[in-house]
């Protein structure tokens, strides 16, 4: 039924181990959100600790690399992959980065990156480069990588790449998971309208 809230593949399971549970219960409450993913993964406490490691990890405003870029990086995987419920979640409140709609259709592969002039050379480049490195197979564009070595220094790589590979790892997870939006933006195409 349209309008419906589809549901994920399996559920969560019955009981969730207590430190678990503290752990999603924090997730919850700095979302606001039920971390569906979170939950299910409590069926495997490894994997779902290991995940919230991960998580815990995330970037979000480095030394060079600002909020607006490592959430460009994070929208332009959500997006490539296609996973709904990524895009929901890293696409929310894109408007407080000063991300325009017009910078999201270029995310989206529906305007040409070269008419939006807002785009400083090192959101282009670590735009190109997360796209590359999301293909499959990854695309090791030397020209590519020479001018990441040109824009960032060693540690802002790494925390590009680190990036890059974390939403890519949750994308692949909530897919296959059939994890739906949790409804963080009202809009999940992310095209602000």
């Amino acid at each position: 039924m349209e309008g419906e809230r589809k549901l994920a593949y399996i559920n969560e399971p019955g009981k969730i181990p207590i430190l678990l549970k503290f752990g999603i219960y924090i997730a919850e409450k700095k979302t606001g959100k039920k971390m569906e993913p979170a939950r299910i993964l409590a069926w495997y406490p490894k994997a779902a600790l290991s995940s919230g490691i991960l998580e815990s990890m995330v970037a979000h405003d480095e030394e060079g690399l600002n909020k607006r870029i490592l959430q460009l990086i994070r929208m332009q995987v959500s997006i490539l992959v296609n996973c709904s419920f990524c895009i929901d979640m890293n696409g929310n409140e894109f408007e407080k980065q000063d991300i325009s709609v017009e910078e999201v259709e270029v995310l989206q592969g529906t305007r040409n990156a070269e008419d939006v002039v807002t785009f400083t050379p090192q959101e282009r480049i670590a735009i190109q480069y997360t796209k590359e490195q999301t293909n499959t197979p990854i695309d090791e564009n030397i020209s590519t990588i020479e001018l990441m070595k040109h824009h960032f220094n060693e540690r802002q790589f790494v925390i590009i790449v680190s990036t890059i590979a974390q939403v890519n790892y949750w994308a692949r997870l909530i897919k296959g998971f059939g994890i739906p939006p949790a409804g963080f933006r009202e809009d999940c195409s992310i095209n602000g309208k």
